[in-house]
């Protein structure tokens, strides 16, 4: 599992360093809860960039997560969107109820704002 995280204030960088699929998601649940109990005050920027595939396994890691933090008021941003992970979270209505951008600032994609005083996140 290779999941690399900053702490900044009000602000948890985590980065994701592999697929997010049926094989790995049980691993990056665990690491991304364990990450979200040690730093409870803190909103997630969770940077994809390096993550090239994405079925509905890891789909349901990400929404579980997401519904997590908003059930404490934090947020979770996600960026470094890839074109093929960009289809599956615009498929799946992701859009809707998670702020994400894409890899290189690509058109379409929005980006969010944390809940910290509006700092933009890049």
């Amino acid at each position: 599992m290779a999941i690399s995280y900053r702490v900044e204030p009000h602000l948890l960088i985590v980065g994701l360093e592999q697929d997010l699929d049926l094989a790995s998601a049980p691993d990056v649940r665990a690491a991304l809860d364990a990450l979200l109990d040690r730093y409870p005050d803190r909103d997630v920027r969770l940077d994809v960039g390096e993550v090239r595939f994405l079925d509905s396994t890891g789909l349901g890691v990400l929404l579980g997560r997401y519904r997590r933090l908003a059930a404490s008021g934090r947020s979770m941003h996600l960026v470094g969107v890839r074109p093929a992970v960009a289809a599956v979270l615009t498929v799946a209505g992701v859009r809707q109820v998670m702020t994400w951008e894409g890899a290189g600032a690509d058109e379409g994609h929005e980006k969010g704002v944390v809940a910290d005083g509006g700092s933009q996140l890049v």
